[in-house]
């Protein structure tokens, strides 16, 4: 992956006043950390970094290298895997298991079009929504650092259509028909919505290293007022539904001087449904505010939200203030907060490539769920019809007493009722369909599809690293960070330690194992906070202790399993009798289990 020059980043993003740490310093650290294991690969694989979703354009590295500094802290160069093993598998499931059943019962019409290829390829994407000039277009120059083909930015509705901005070798503009058409773009279920919508869409592709791992969709400005009574020709909540359900998160955006939620703005939050997990909310232009009315305006967002919305939960809300050009009557008593607050969202996209592959495999989870409750809903429908006289009515009957009919298929197959979808707009598109032409429930299509749920996809979860693969660095080791007071060892013995001594039969497993015990392991592994307290008390040095548990946590997951914690104490023992010279560079391969 190409990056900017590190000098003409660094004056790129000091032109940029009031706005605090861009998105690329904060992308250029979290190349610095260690990355998730490769799938399918042995433990003791080093870990491999942010994969790539363009699979076709990156290679298997076969070796790793570990180089460590005077301290003890490790610097990897680990192997490279981008994870097209889980997406092929991923693909195959899909079209074997699921799709089949998208297909029988209709779920198109109802929901949205089957997934193809490229669907499931795709880069993760950001959806912008927002009523107009709250700095939906500002907030995406700020995160590439320039402009894209057909960005505009003004106080008034400048953004007049949904725009795709995208990676590619040069600048330029592909219009919305050819997108829709495209193999490579996961675009192609746009044409749904017809024409007045794909003039109204296009893709701005500009090599940028941002868009190399993320697709950002820029929306038009929600309307209020009388202007949202004009018909825009196409339906824009079923263009917003549909963005939705493919992107991996959802950015809401304030104006700190315009909290108002309009009707076109309340039915998009509607669109939203079953994808709150996604969403986050931005209120920007939050300097133009001082501190104590920031703090009311604050309040009133969430109490605005909290009427729309309707859950318990409360949102992620960041306070942040994306400006080109920093205004002088911005208020500076808040700054530090904001540049806080923005900090943690830019952590927030730069994490989200991090995340794609298992956020796929969810999605995938989500939608056969939804598949399955539609096919139940579709062949109760088709069942409850006469045979001979009175469709239409009873038709009509059914689709008036649809809450009810929900019930019966609630009772009747177990499914929870938080999977069933929208019954008005369920009502609105069953207008449309004769239900004597319904599919009628077919074990063995919902039979593979179950199993899709219970195995398939549960078993590919399980090839994901199960540690937390965003943890920094100093969370791994947790003796790597800012000195603290300890116990110096004072003995500096040389004594010769035996070549045997290097050899895992040589572990006395039965005394580490009631320690390992007593500290409550989770899984069968224990994490740093809970280890730390009790190596600490054996008097080595942190940088010492620093350097056993790289070496003990031979599978780089942050976590001791009980050979490696039994490995540790090992260790700890060889420093204690042969003193810090004792401890080998690298972890013996006898030494493994």
């Amino acid at each position: 992956m190409g990056y900017p020059d590190e000098k003409k980043r660094g004056s790129q993003s000091s032109s940029k006043e009031g706005n605090g740490p861009s998105f690329h310093d904060y992308y250029e650290d979290s190349k610095q950390l260690p990355s998730p294991p490769s799938v399918g690969t042995s433990a003791s694989a080093q870990p491999p970094p942010l994969p790539s979703r363009q699979p076709s354009t990156v290679h298997r590295s076969a070796t790793s290298s570990t180089t460590r500094n005077s301290v003890g802290r490790s610097s990897y160069s680990p192997a490279r895997d981008d994870y097209r093993e889980v997406y092929r598998d991923l693909t195959q499931i899909y079209k074997r298991k699921i799709r089949p059943l998208e297909t029988t019962y209709n779920f198109e019409g109802f929901h949205s079009a089957p997934l193809t290829d490229s669907d499931i390829l795709a880069k993760p994407m950001v959806l912008l929504l927002g009523q107009y000039s709250t700095g939906k277009t500002t907030f995406i120059k700020h995160l590439i650092e320039s402009d894209y083909p057909g960005s505009h930015i003004g106080v008034e509705p400048t953004t007049d259509r949904f725009v795709a901005v995208m990676n590619g070798s040069e600048p330029r503009v592909i219009p919305g028909n050819a997108a829709a058409v495209s193999a490579d773009l996961p675009f192609r279920g746009l044409d749904r919505f017809g024409q007045a919508f794909l003039t109204r869409f296009q893709v701005s592709q500009c090599p940028n290293p941002l868009l190399e791992n993320l697709t950002l969709i820029d929306t038009p400005g929600i309307l209020a007022g009388d202007k949202q009574r004009v018909e825009r020709g196409y339906d824009f909540t079923k263009t917003i539904e549909w963005f939705a359900q493919r992107s991996d998160l959802i950015l809401l955006f304030f104006d700190s001087h315009k909290l108002d939620i309009s009707d076109e703005f309340k039915s998009s939050i509607f669109a939203l449904k079953g994808h709150e997990e996604k969403v986050r909310v931005i209120l920007n232009k939050s300097d133009m505010v001082d501190q104590q009315q920031l703090m009311r305006v604050y309040g009133a967002l969430m109490w605005s939200l909290g009427k729309v919305i309707q859950t318990p939960e409360v949102m992620r809300v960041y306070l942040a203030s994306f400006w080109l050009h920093k205004p002088s009557n911005a208020f500076e008593d808040c700054r530090a907060l904001l540049e806080k607050e923005q900090a943690d969202l830019l952590k927030d996209l730069r994490d989200l490539p991090r995340n794609a592959a298992i956020r796929k495999v969810n999605e995938i989870v989500k939608r056969a769920r939804l598949a399955r409750v539609h096919a139940y809903i579709i062949g109760h429908l088709r069942k409850e019809m006469p045979a001979v006289f009175g469709k239409k009515s009873r038709q009509r009957e059914l689709i008036n007493n649809m809450q009810t009919e929900f019930l019966k298929v609630q009772q009747l197959y177990s499914v929870p009722a938080g999977d069933f979808p929208n019954v008005t707009a369920f009502r609105q598109s069953l207008e449309a369909y004769r239900f004597e032409n319904f599919a009628r429930i077919s074990q063995p299509i919902l039979s593979v599809a179950e199993e899709a749920l219970s195995h398939d996809l549960p078993k590919i979860m399980r090839r994901f690293p199960q540690y937390n693969p965003l943890l920094e660095l100093s969370q791994k080791n947790p003796f790597l960070g800012p000195p603290e007071v300890f116990n110096a060892l004072n003995s500096n013995s040389r004594g010769d330690i035996p070549p045997s001594y290097w050899h895992f039969s040589s572990v006395d497993k039965s005394a580490s194992q009631p320690i390992f015990l007593s500290l409550n392991p989770i899984e069968g592994k224990i994490n740093g906070s809970t280890a730390k307290p009790y190596l600490m008390s054996t008097g080595l040095s942190v940088d010492l202790l620093a350097r056993i548990w790289t070496l003990a946590d031979w599978t780089c997951d942050g976590y001791l399993s009980e050979d490696e914690f039994a490995v540790a104490m090992h260790l700890i023992r060889a420093v204690e009798s042969g003193g810090e010279q004792a401890l080998p560079e690298t972890l013996p391969q006898s030494m493994l289990p």
